[in-house]
């Protein structure tokens, strides 16, 4: 595409190309610098240097014989030439200084647009046209596409509208989950398209929250009984309560302080089945959430609970208490968060939009709170990518039928 403003550098250097090589035409030369021959030809004309091709009877002798009236005619002839030429450059010149100011934010082909129509009224569409680098085609289908890109305008506005009260609701909400909430329920002719979703909240400057994962360390315990990894990074289901992934994350509460969270997640649906909040890290926080999963499944004989290395996790009353609920143990390497990668993500999840970018919650108390109704949130009302941009609740009652589960707590 043409560019439309050039440096002094390079209006020398375009014409010393065209100087130097004797077999070259003003066309060929402007073709391959991506300008227009007109451009070029003003800059050579400026420059003071020839152009080939050109006949040089208008600057040389008269011819033998002429008579004087011929002699006068042609000189008129060649003197209106030269004021046309002069009074086209001239008008390029305008042109160029007011596409200076106007083109200073960007070079966008909608700009040349509308810097024509702009100026139409001041300057010849064609000479504008030329100048600019547009095809006067071009610029008479952008003006006959004008209500239509109002028309857009206004729905982009519209669509804007409702982006924001979702998101209001939602600060974490990006475009995929916004994409969905919009669309559920709507009409087929309603329905929004998510690359559409995603263009109008970067224009109106609407983002979900976006942060680096903060890494968490393991305290490992080295046990005498091996456990193998049953999943072996598979963390998908073909029934719910049949494999379920857990880890424990902190949760800083300010003065050096922390909760820690245990969580027991269903590879099925990744619904939240048990979880357990304590001020420590012993091993009945892990198999207080263990309880709460068998309570709300009913049962847990059977299912498969993956874990990492932490010494809750390697403890014997841990060990006794999978035995008794009938849940097959199953473990990670050591050193390896790929191999737990599901918990992972949730806890990562977790603190990034309960936290929305703060280093921790001011007070234990109002940590818990923060993270129960997130917890409450994510299993019934929070889009999950896994399921569809359906919450994990509704999508094992969608796709499993809600007879078979315990209802949500």
């Amino acid at each position: 595409m043409a560019r439309k403003t050039y440096s002094a550098e390079f209006r020398r250097d375009a014409v010393e190309l065209y100087r130097v090589t004797p077999t070259a035409t003003v066309a060929g030369i402007a073709a391959d610098l991506g300008i227009m021959d007109t451009t070029l030809s003003g800059w050579i004309k400026a420059a003071g240097v020839p152009i080939r091709g050109q006949s040089r009877s208008r600057s040389s002798a008269p011819p033998p014989g002429e008579t004087p009236e011929a002699e006068v005619a042609r000189l008129r002839a060649r003197v209106g030439e030269l004021e046309a030429e002069a009074r086209k450059l001239d008008t390029e010149r305008q042109i160029l200084r007011a596409a200076a100011k106007y083109f200073g934010r960007g070079d966008e082909l909608v700009s040349r647009f509308q810097f024509v129509a702009d100026h139409q009224s001041t300057f010849e569409v064609k000479r504008l046209c030329q100048v600019v680098g547009v095809a006067r085609s071009s610029f008479y289908a952008w003006v006959a596409a004008a209500p239509a890109r109002a028309a857009r305008a206004e729905a982009d506005e519209d669509l804007a509208q409702r982006i924001a009260r979702v998101h209001s609701g939602d600060k974490a909400l990006g475009a995929p989950r916004i994409t969905a909430e919009l669309n559920d329920g709507a009409e087929p002719d309603q329905r929004v398209n998510h690359k559409r979703v995603a263009r109008v909240m970067r224009e109106h400057s609407i983002a979900g929250i976006r942060l680096r994962r903060r890494v968490r360390t393991t305290i490992p315990e080295p046990a005498d009984e091996k456990v193998a990894d049953l999943l072996g990074r598979d963390f998908t289901a073909e029934e719910p309560n049949t494999k379920y992934v857990g880890d424990i994350t902190y949760l800083p509460c300010g003065d050096k302080q922390f909760l820690y969270l245990a969580t027991v997640i269903d590879c099925y649906s990744r619904r939240l089945v048990g979880w357990s909040i304590a001020d420590h890290m012993r091993t009945e926080l892990v198999t207080d959430a263990l309880h709460a999963a068998a309570r709300e499944r009913g049962s847990l004989t059977g299912a498969i609970f993956h874990s990492d290395h932490g010494s809750v996790y390697t403890s014997t009353d841990y060990a006794a208490l999978c035995d008794r609920l009938g849940v097959r143990r199953s473990m990670g390497a050591v050193g390896s968060s790929a191999d737990n990668a599901l918990a992972e993500s949730f806890n990562a999840t977790l603190k990034r939009e309960t936290l929305a970018g703060a280093t921790g919650w001011p007070d234990p108390a109002t940590a818990r709170r923060a993270v129960f109704a997130w917890i409450t949130r994510y299993n019934t009302r929070r889009r999950h990518s896994w399921c569809g941009h359906l919450s994990p609740i509704t999508y094992e009652n969608t796709h499993h039928g809600a007879t078979t589960l315990a209802t949500a707590a």
